[in-house]
């Protein structure tokens, strides 16, 4: 069982930064891939960004360059951070869990296993 809070969310103007954080139970967090992933209003849930248990990373293309994510270990903590967003980043910010080996890095839902409580993000033009 793994759980994850996030915290970290809020309201800020266009072109400002937050920094997502997700603590994790657990004496295993080292070994599970963890993502983050957001859902907008009258949306699916999409990918964000993945860390895996290397600290090999993938993002989405509507982040790339905007948005890092990390890890530490030692906190049993990921992070989100967000630079120059945009309203259209506006939405609930959920940090998930995968615990099982893979080869491929996984980008969709449903290949994970644990969710948090998400975090609400909005941005104002």
């Amino acid at each position: 069982q793994v759980l994850l809070v996030e915290s970290g969310g809020g309201l800020v103007q266009a072109g400002g930064s937050l920094r997502l954080s997700c603590a994790a139970s657990g004496r295993t967090f080292y070994s599970n891939t963890m993502g983050w992933f957001r859902q907008a209003p009258g949306k699916e849930r999409e990918f964000v960004a993945v860390i895996s248990r290397i600290s090999s990373t993938y993002y989405a293309d509507s982040v790339k360059g905007r948005f890092t994510i990390s890890r530490d270990n030692a906190k049993n903590t990921v992070y989100l951070q967000m630079n120059s967003l945009q309203p259209e980043d506006t939405a609930v910010y959920y940090c998930a869990a995968d615990t099982r080996y893979r080869t491929v890095i996984p980008t969709t839902a449903r290949e994970y296993d644990y969710w948090g409580q998400g975090t609400q993000v909005t941005v104002s033009s």
